[in-house]
């Protein structure tokens, strides 16, 4: 039970902890934000769910299918 005798105290655990956090958050937080952009959907798979859901009708899918395609 030679834990607070050294030098720092009780803080050598205290570094542990830090060291411990800062390696996941370093291996974790890049894998993580393509993750996000991956999930964003693009115009035209939304219109196509509101079209399959029946909030737009086939007129509106077709005219605003058609600007979506033009720019």
């Amino acid at each position: 039970m030679h834990f607070f005798d050294g030098h720092w105290g009780g803080m050598h655990f205290v570094w542990w902890i830090i060291w411990l956090i800062l390696l996941i958050w370093i291996f974790f937080v890049p894998y993580d934000i393509p993750y996000r952009k991956s999930k964003k959907e693009n115009p035209l798979a939304i219109l196509k769910k509101r079209f399959a859901n029946g909030e737009i009708t086939k007129e509106e899918f077709e005219e605003t299918k058609r600007i979506l395609k033009s720019e």
